[in-house]
């Protein structure tokens, strides 16, 4: 039988205020990690004219069409083609690709304008999805964001995966310059139940850089709360219009390799 409480005690606890009662609803700043900073590694000169592409490769941007790409409801792709370079048009929102992909290898190469004034996460930021899935998070991103000269929490910075693990270095260029990814990605894996059998893994090179080495992901990457996978198949890769008040950035030569 239930121990009955005495009116004193009860009163009290009807009394309390809510925070007393409920635990704290988690904040952004709960996952940000700040120490240690990845030192600072010099990855040369980024490189004049899109890097060659394997013959085996599938284009998902040419420089010439967004034919490859989507709005993140299904519809036309609302960002500009200019000068052979996809810009980022904020309004449109974010864009994908119209296929889907599981394991694969994948280039892309990006660049930050220059003579930026923002700081932290207001300066240059995107971000690759290696997957879209339905999940809390929308997917895994690998983060964009103009990490030269400028602080910001270490897993959250470029190369990181976002709110999950900081990069090994910053490799990062100057604004201005055009620089690189090079991404090895292997899916997770489901049971019928829905149940997590191997978890996402992760390869990347930041201008030629390593700066994820296989990291396995702990679920999809969240800004507020903890990581956890939601099952899912085959996935469109998409790229990220995000809302800080920065110029926009621009890409070039997107292929990728599926893999077994």
């Amino acid at each position: 039988m239930a121990r009955l409480l005495r009116p004193v005690v009860l009163l009290a606890l009807l009394a309390a205020p809510a925070s007393a009662q409920q635990p704290a609803a988690p904040r952004p700043e709960d996952t940000e990690v700040w120490q240690p900073v990845p030192r600072v590694v010099d990855a040369g000169p980024g490189p004049k004219a899109p890097l060659p592409r394997p013959a085996d490769a599938i284009a998902l941007f040419d420089g010439r069409s967004l034919a490859e790409w989507t709005n993140a409801e299904g519809g036309p792709a609302g960002w500009k083609v200019v000068d052979g370079t996809m810009v980022v048009h904020k309004p449109a929102g974010d864009v994908k690709t119209r296929r889907r992909f599981t394991n694969y290898q994948l280039h892309l190469e990006y660049r930050v304008p220059p003579g930026m004034k923002e700081t932290g996460q207001s300066r240059g930021n995107s971000g690759l999805f290696l997957a879209v899935t339905g999940g809390p998070g929308g997917g895994y991103e690998l983060q964009i964001l103009d990490s030269y000269r400028n602080t910001t929490y270490v897993n959250g910075q470029a190369g990181s995966i976002y709110k999950q693990n900081p990069p090994l270095v910053n490799a990062s260029r100057a604004p201005g310059e055009w620089q690189t990814y090079d991404v090895i990605w292997t899916a997770p894996t489901f049971g019928p139940d829905g149940a997590v059998k191997t978890p996402a893994v992760v390869t990347a090179l930041h201008n030629g850089v390593l700066v994820q080495d296989r990291y396995a992901l702990t679920g999809e990457t969240l800004y507020t709360g903890t990581p956890r996978y939601v099952a899912h198949g085959a996935s469109p890769i998409l790229l990220q219009a995000h809302g800080d008040p920065s110029p926009p950035l621009s890409f070039r030569n997107i292929w990728v390799r599926e893999l077994p």
